[in-house]
């Protein structure tokens, strides 16, 4: 059976060009796959917001 804690969900995000264009250069800037700098970006929000779920355990 697959470890639920490490899988990732697939989804599709609408982009305008001006923004999509901004990620991509911060990626690039900070070594990081446009998906990757997405997830940090999300991680981040959620993370100062305080709503990241608690590891069990």
């Amino acid at each position: 059976m697959a470890d639920k804690k490490n899988t990732t969900k697939p989804f599709m995000l609408r982009v305008d060009a001006a923004t999509m264009s901004a990620i991509e250069a911060w990626a690039a800037d900070e070594f990081r796959s446009t998906n990757g700098q997405l997830q940090w970006i999300i991680t981040e929000a959620l993370r100062r917001a305080k709503r990241l779920p608690v590891p069990k355990g």
